[in-house]
């Protein structure tokens, strides 16, 4: 086994292939096949782990060279066409493609395209509401299709689908372009085979319409300035001010340009704009709480409850209006996107803002808006794709699931491998509970890797611990990879009931390839028999019930209960002919003596006493327990009971 990991571990030094790797690993596996496989399982997981990142470094260096790009252009042409060329390249895709809104039409139409070779095709123009474009148009999120023409989803249309057949494409996605909060456009990747769109891939050109919707603001911002400049040109002393303050907006737009790129939140947008501005910083939510703080002189945040600034005239103002406003020496500017209030910025503790320092607090509320909607947007597809995901899962026909290889790359993109067991579990919270926030919350446990079988090593780029959440048929259904399904149950309820009861029951293991939806009823009646027990907030199994779970059930499954108690010794009598089941009938008809039994049977006792020591090496030691006798002998008279019946 050293040899072995040593050789892996040269070859992952090398760099080399996973086929490469492949190829090694079955030669040892050859010679040590226990060692061997697991040393090619390990050497291939870090193979897949590098490239990983390897793939990300490479798309955020090539985001970051878009900027440095886009940053020396001052005229929106370029812009566009730099856009949609480092679209192709960076998705892989046959096209890319860039349309604008048309204000005074209330449509859209091309501006930009690589990759394109139909003319009709670039000088198409998409209603809005219209195909696929035309609904990213509309709505103003993004939308993606492996196959457009067969996709019922959008309003397909004579010229749309005309211009597109041409071009030969098959997969599209596109999402939507927004300046200073105005849709403006949309940018789309498309290919002229079938391609399912990954979720890293929808976020890589979604960052790139962020980056394009900077660059044009940018742009925007650059003609201000040459306009003041030649407006006011007798003005020198205006305009050397005009020009420091375009400067330090320019600036500003860099280094919210940075922070957007490299992946940072609301709190270091709050930071650089308190840096840029001096002064503190607050950001307060829709709903009145304080998000983020900066600056050393920032007024106390409140331990509970909405925060005092949330009141005070310029935040109200502003909210109103929508635009940026001042009262009592704080500066406030809404962060809205889409017509819907996120927020505000709030500004304090500096003198007068100039006209740049006005544009730079309105832009920074522009650049925080897009940020909160694009992790809205990306935590609401992700959930779409879960749930749907989930729905596709349950409703496959057992053990034959359907395009297996298109749902087992969807699973993937979710972290999810249908070959490997998980837990299925029904959630039933207290009446008066918000859903959503249950959904939420048992989202925010599994992704913490807490439970049975989710900690570190089993999610992916893109999971939830190794597991998913999802509403299906009225059901909150958690889906996680593990083998114990009384404890992921326990857990789930005990954490899930903080703010209110909520009963679980769960099923498993299965794996999703098969079995999902037979796991899934069973994990239902359990939960339905817990909340009938008068036991909220509690989570079990249906073995944990046994027959009370059978009792309550809203649909017993009296088979699956035989099966499970008695399964064993069913499938011994099958395979040697023996009647072990008469023997149990017999011995417990005879008050648990085995000598009385013998001589219902005409046999010796000997001959009774092997057979109970056969039975108890298939159903263990406890099955003389009272409580499982119990459970047993309720089995037997139903297993009786259903071959009359047959």
């Amino acid at each position: 086994m050293p040899q072995t990991a040593l050789d892996l571990l040269r070859l992952l030094a090398e760099d080399a292939s996973a086929d490469a790797l492949e190829e090694r690993a079955a030669t040892i596996q050859e010679v040590d096949p226990e060692t061997g496989a697991a040393a090619r399982s390990l050497a291939l997981r870090v193979r897949t782990v590098l490239d990983a990142r390897r793939r990300r470094e490479a798309q955020l260096s090539a985001l970051v060279d878009t900027a440095r790009e886009l940053a020396s252009m001052r005229d929106t042409r370029g812009v566009l066409d730099a856009i949609v060329r480092r679209a192709r390249a960076l998705l892989s895709t046959d096209v890319a493609y860039l349309t604008v809104h048309d204000r005074e039409v209330g449509d859209t139409y091309m501006r930009a395209t690589d990759g394109s070779v139909s003319a009709h095709f670039q000088t198409l123009r998409l209603p809005l509401g219209a195909g696929l474009g035309g609904l990213v148009a509309q709505t103003a999120r993004p939308h993606w299709t492996a196959e457009y023409a067969l996709d019922e989803r959008y309003r397909h249309t004579t010229d749309i689908d005309t211009a597109v057949e041409e071009e030969g494409l098959v997969a599209i996605c596109g999402v939507p372009l927004l300046v200073d909060g105005d849709f403006v456009g949309v940018l789309f990747a498309a290919n002229r085979g079938p391609r399912p769109f990954t979720p890293e891939e929808v976020s890589l050109l979604g960052s790139l319409a962020a980056l394009a919707a900077v660059s044009l603001a940018q742009a925007d911002a650059a003609a201000d300035t040459r306009d003041a400049l030649e407006a006011l040109s007798a003005a020198h002393e205006t305009v050397r001010r005009q020009a420091e303050s375009a400067e330090r907006a320019a600036a500003a737009h860099d280094r919210f340009t940075e922070i957007v790129l490299g992946g940072g939140g609301v709190d270091d947008i709050a930071g650089a704009l308190a840096v840029l501005l001096g002064g503190w910083v607050v950001v307060i939510d829709a709903e009145g709480r304080r998000t983020a703080t900066q600056g050393t002189q920032a007024p106390l945040a409140p331990t509970s409850g909405p925060d005092p600034l949330s009141q005070a005239p310029a935040v109200r103002t502003s909210e109103s209006s929508g635009r940026l406003a001042s009262a009592d020496g704080v500066w406030a500017a809404a962060v809205t996107a889409a017509d819907e209030r996120m927020g505000t910025l709030v500004l304090g503790g500096r003198g007068p803002l100039d006209a740049g320092d006005q544009r730079t607090l309105e832009r920074a509320a522009v650049v925080t808006a897009l940020l909160l909607l694009f992790r809205r947007q990306s935590a609401e597809t992700e959930h779409q794709m879960r749930t749907d995901l989930l729905a596709d899962l349950l409703t496959q026909p057992e053990g034959r699931p359907q395009d297996e290889a298109t749902l087992a790359a969807r699973a993937r993109a979710v972290g999810i491998d249908l070959t490997a067991p998980h837990v299925v579990a029904v959630c039933h919270p207290a009446t008066g509970r918000p859903r959503r926030s249950v959904v939420l919350a048992a989202g925010a446990v599994v992704a913490g890797g807490s439970l049975l079988g989710s900690g570190p090593g089993t999610s992916t780029p893109g999971s939830v611990g190794g597991g998913l959440v999802a509403e299906h048929a009225g059901d909150i259904v958690v889906l996680v990879r593990g083998e114990d399904a009384s404890g992921v149950a326990s857990q789930l309820a005990s954490r899930l009931s903080h703010q209110g009861p909520v009963t679980v029951g769960a099923a498993g293991p299965v794996t999703p390839r098969e079995g999902l939806r037979r796991a899934y009823e069973e994990a239902r009646r359990t939960a339905d028999a817990l909340v009938a027990l008068g036991t909220p907030g509690t989570g079990s199994t249906a073995a944990d019930l046994g027959f009370a779970g059978l009792v309550v059930g809203g649909a017993p499954d009296v088979g699956r209960y035989v099966a499970d108690v008695l399964g064993p010794v069913l499938d011994y009598d099958a395979r040697r002919r023996s009647d072990l089941v008469g023997t149990l009938e017999a011995y417990y008809a005879a008050g648990a003596s085995p000598s009385r039994a013998a001589s219902t049977l005409h046999v010796h006792v000997n001959t009774v006493t092997q057979r109970l020591e056969r039975v108890t090496g298939l159903l263990g030691a406890d099955w003389t327990e009272p409580s499982r006798s119990l459970e047993v002998q309720l089995a037997l008279r139903l297993h009786r009971l259903s071959q009359r019946a047959a």
